[in-house]
């Protein structure tokens, strides 16, 4: 049986959020951080053997003081990343439990992640060896130049809009990693994995897998989370609860 280790990159910097205040990974959706309700999405799933929580270095300090019993209750395992989100990815692959057998990376601005969604995604990486969730694109696409002027219109025909989960074979995405350049400019784990030659199945998403990045998004994400299934009970801390830093 597959056993699946699950980092969780949330060291962006969330420029786009129009938050002086706070970060979009730690802001209030639902009575509890965004981070923090896409990590109960995992937290309990019998294959999941770990999870990796990913925050910037300047946010620990912070982090270890609002969340730390959160991290300590739910068994998660926090570091520091990178400059890069692929950087802050490498970091935590450093990381894995040897019990995992295949690793998810999965945004924590997605929380409104079916467990039906995740189910599937698993399924297709333990049989393939690399999946992603995603979705067809079905918008009209516009190439544009620099004065804001379409230049053509794009086929969309065969274009999907990548999503999270990513999941891999851990060896496939550890070798993929090792041949990535530093500074790579890639934007997800797909693209590390195709670079190194290896071939990603897609699975089909949703739309209301969406991704918090404005304000907007963060209103969307509440209406979407009332209408999901709840993720299963918390159960006990993990055996590593009591070494959250790592």
């Amino acid at each position: 049986m597959a056993r699946f280790a699950v980092i969780l990159p949330a060291a962006g910097a969330s420029r786009r959020f129009g938050s002086p205040a706070e970060k979009k990974q730690f802001a209030t959706l639902e009575g509890r951080a965004v981070w923090l309700h896409t990590a109960e999405r995992f937290v309990n799933r019998p294959d999941v053997v770990q999870i990796l929580l990913v925050i910037a270095q300047e946010d620990k300090e912070y982090f270890e003081m609002k969340f730390g019993s959160e991290v300590a209750f739910l068994g998660i395992r926090v570091i520091t990343g990178g400059p890069t989100r692929a950087e802050s990815v490498r970091r935590a692959l450093e990381r894995l439990d040897e019990q995992a057998t295949h690793v998810c990376v999965h945004d924590a601005v997605r929380p409104c992640v079916a467990e039906a969604w995740i189910d599937r995604v698993f399924e297709k990486a333990e049989q393939t060896g690399a999946a992603i969730l995603a979705v067809p694109v079905t918008a009209t696409l516009k190439q544009v130049n620099n004065q804001k002027q379409i230049q053509r219109t794009v086929s969309r025909q065969e274009l999907w809009e990548a999503q999270t989960p990513q999941v891999f074979e851990k060896q496939l995405l550890l070798d993929a990693y090792a041949r990535l350049a530093p500074q790579a400019p890639v934007t997800d784990d797909a693209q590390v994995v195709e670079q190194a030659g290896g071939k990603v199945h897609v699975v089909p998403g949703s739309p209301l897998n969406l991704k918090i990045t404005t304000q907007d998004d963060l209103k969307l994400a509440q209406a979407v989370l009332r209408v999901l299934p709840r993720p299963r009970p918390q159960g006990p801390a993990h055996p590593f609860a009591d070494d959250m830093w790592r």
